[in-house]
């Protein structure tokens, strides 16, 4: 059976999410000027993913609140999160420019309660605990309502995660959509060279009972139109081949950026290329 959620648009437009992503890279390349560290690789890495999510997949209730949930498991790339919140008007400019400063109120990881984030996600292993117990509260409430989610590398290698990889398939939560950002490092390590049992991660999922696909996770509309053929009568996980620091080609997989910030020549030489990509 087709599933009966809809995309919240009827088309695609390639064109603006190539834009936004990389007005996105660029305003966390400038928050990274004001702090000593941040973890840009990551963020790079899913950026198309939580932009399609939020722009082309989540839907909004008629007064512009938004009907589905976003919970990013993966909680150290928040910054793409932070970035997109702050263009949707949900975050201020000034609550971004006071990023992981002793009067901000966003930090390292997304905390509860900060606006547009619906779960502390900063300990690997519990977010897709906690979306799949909001997929499973929504189907109980029949809202038809659905979870979208985004994991890491390193978050798939804990055992907590495949728990939930196997209970949203016993429960039947067919309202919950979620993603890894299968970039093939899991902090300064590749996971294939660290973890080589971690593949085919693919099948992995399909064994747990899952509905899974494998795209190109900077194909924007690789992305939403995975997410929107999909079947529909189980959870669903788009494991999304992704390249750590996107974008910028001197961190493009290169471990150090995990964790750091740019220091002035490398800022002018990361505006330059994000410039070049209009």
């Amino acid at each position: 059976m087709k599933a009966s959620i809809p995309a919240r648009a009827n088309s695609f437009d390639e064109a603006l999410a190539r834009e936004r992503c990389r007005r996105y890279r660029r305003r966390i390349l400038d928050i990274s000027q004001q702090v000593s560290a941040l973890h840009i690789g990551s963020a790079y890495s899913c950026t198309e993913i939580v932009d399609c999510m939020y722009h082309a997949l989540i839907r909004n209730n008629a007064n512009g609140s938004p009907r589905d949930t976003f919970l990013m498991s993966k909680g150290h790339g928040c910054m793409i999160q932070y970035v997109i919140l702050e263009e949707l008007g949900i975050l201020s400019r000034a609550d971004l420019d006071a990023y992981c400063t002793p009067n901000g109120r966003l930090g390292v990881h997304p905390d509860y309660g900060s606006p547009g984030i619906v779960a502390a996600t900063g300990s690997l292993g519990h977010g897709l605990s906690m979306a799949c117990g909001m997929a499973l509260a929504e189907k109980g409430r029949k809202t038809g309502n659905v979870i979208y989610t985004v994991l890491s590398d390193g978050e798939v290698q804990e055992g907590s995660t495949w728990e939930a990889v196997m209970m949203a398939s016993s429960l039947r939560c067919d309202n919950l959509v979620a993603a890894v950002d299968n970039n093939d490092f899991q902090s300064l390590g590749r996971t294939s060279e660290t973890h080589p049992s971690f593949y085919p991660l693919l099948d992995k999922f399909r064994a747990f009972g899952w509905e899974a696909v494998e795209v190109d996770g900077h194909d924007s509309r690789a992305i939403f139109e995975a997410v929107t053929e999909r079947e529909g009568s189980r959870p669903f996980m788009l494991v999304a081949k992704t390249t750590k620091g996107k974008g910028v080609s001197y961190m493009e997989n290169v471990p150090i950026w995990h964790y750091r910030s740019p220091n002035k020549d490398e800022y002018s030489r990361a505006v330059e290329e994000l410039e070049a990509a209009r």
